[in-house]
């Protein structure tokens, strides 16, 4: 009798939960002390290190902050800072060095101060457990009551707690887990991402564009309106701001929803997937497009869909974005250089009747694979070569409302 011994692989990866809280009002005060003190560490070493650059174009690390840090808190005016956990105001310290860091790397602005209105939240580095239902940390010894609604794997590792402007309270969890990839399909395609169908398979699958802004248009409108006649700091004025953000959450909240159901799906069911190399970015500057590019969020979407990918060991291509896979026949390589915006549907000189999302897909899809096979990898269309990117324009000449058009 022979037995045969099916080999798994098993990778490991990180993992983020975010489950709502339920302090109690107790609990609530001591978050609120720990979102202000981080943000008062934050601010207060900021503006440190640009007083020091501006004096001797030098400034002090985190080391040297840190120290001053604890005789910070051993002055009488700053005492209070230790009323919250120590390695969470550490780790305040730690977000502005990596901020200073990207910064003169070139891949992020200045670091901005931190304001009570805009984000608020905190991270716990070490000591984390959940227990029963409990988010257990230093400072909070019973343990904040927490709605798991599914299962924790692996260990878990800091914890990042914040505040929405809404009013509600979430923790996220980090975790370091074993994860086992999805079984390969053999499958691939290519995606073409629009306003009129949120994304075009190869295979002619049509994924909805749902225009979340849209469906709570004249709600948000309404609670806006009401707002603006609030007087500013009244009880009114607060209530009816959360009411705004009531709102902005649930856009929010469906739109992230949909987009990991349609990056899941996709993922599951292709081991290559091709798109475009969309400057997002660029495209927003098109006035009367912007609210709905914003509103598709593909950036997002692609995110997702990589970091998927990665972990089910798929890949994802992107081709260059002034690559004319809308004018292009999939089948015989005839342009039409004289193709309008407004026609869905056109047939090449050689009589292949092609519909253009399905059409741009496909060539994506061709385009892709040509770039796998080559051995190029990502192709990211210009960007890695920043000199000869910066001679062309942010978009390809007919990006604007052809993607508006779907």
């Amino acid at each position: 009798m022979r037995i045969q011994i099916l080999v798994v692989a098993v990778k490991t990866i990180h993992r983020t939960y975010r489950f709502e809280l339920r302090p109690t009002q107790d609990q609530k005060v001591l978050l609120d002390k720990h979102f202000g003190c981080v943000r008062y560490v934050y601010n207060h070493f900021l503006n440190e290190r640009k007083e020091q650059y501006q004096a001797n174009k030098k400034s002090d690390n985190y080391y040297a902050q840190a120290k001053t840090l604890t005789e910070l808190k051993k002055e009488d005016e700053t005492i209070w800072l230790k009323e919250v956990n120590s390695q969470t105001l550490q780790f305040a310290l730690r977000s502005l060095e990596t901020a200073y860091l990207n910064f003169f790397a070139g891949n992020a602005k200045f670091p901005r101060f931190k304001s009570r209105k805009r984000k608020n939240s905190f991270t716990v580095p070490q000591h984390t457990k959940l227990i029963d239902g409990k988010v257990h940390v230093p400072k909070f010894k019973e343990g904040i009551q927490c709605i798991v609604h599914r299962e924790v794997k692996g260990d878990v590792g800091k914890m990042t707690f914040s505040k929405t402007p809404t009013g509600k309270y979430f923790v996220s969890i980090l975790t370091e887990e074993q994860y086992q990839p999805k079984e390969k399909t053999g499958a691939v395609c290519g995606i073409d991402l629009g306003l009129k169908d949120f994304a075009i398979t190869s295979d002619g699958i049509k994924f909805k564009n749902n225009r979340y802004t849209k469906k709570y248009e004249s709600d948000l409108a309404k609670a806006q309106k009401h707002f603006s006649r609030k007087t500013k700091g009244s009880n009114s004025f607060e209530r009816q701001k959360r009411k705004v953000a009531r709102i902005h959450e649930k856009i929010a909240n469906t739109r992230q929803d949909v987009l990991h159901k349609v990056s899941y799906q996709l993922v599951s069911e292709y081991d290559v997937i091709a798109l475009e190399n969309l400057p997002v970015k660029g495209m927003m500057s098109n006035r009367k497009l912007s609210k709905h590019i914003a509103d598709a969020s593909w950036g997002t979407f692609v995110r997702l869909l990589e970091y998927k990918a990665d972990w089910n060991d798929k890949q994802v291509v992107k081709i260059n974005r002034f690559y004319p896979s809308s004018k292009t026949c999939h089948v015989c390589g005839w342009k039409n250089q004289d193709l309008n915006l407004s026609v869905r549907e056109w047939t090449c000189r050689n009589g292949h009747p092609l519909y253009r999302d399905e059409n741009a897909a496909k060539n994506i899809l061709n385009e892709g694979l040509k770039i796998i096979s080559s051995g190029t990898g990502d192709y990211t269309g210009g960007d890695s070569n920043q000199t000869s990117f910066q001679k062309h324009r942010s978009v390809k000449p007919e990006a604007h409302l052809s993607i508006a058009n779907g």
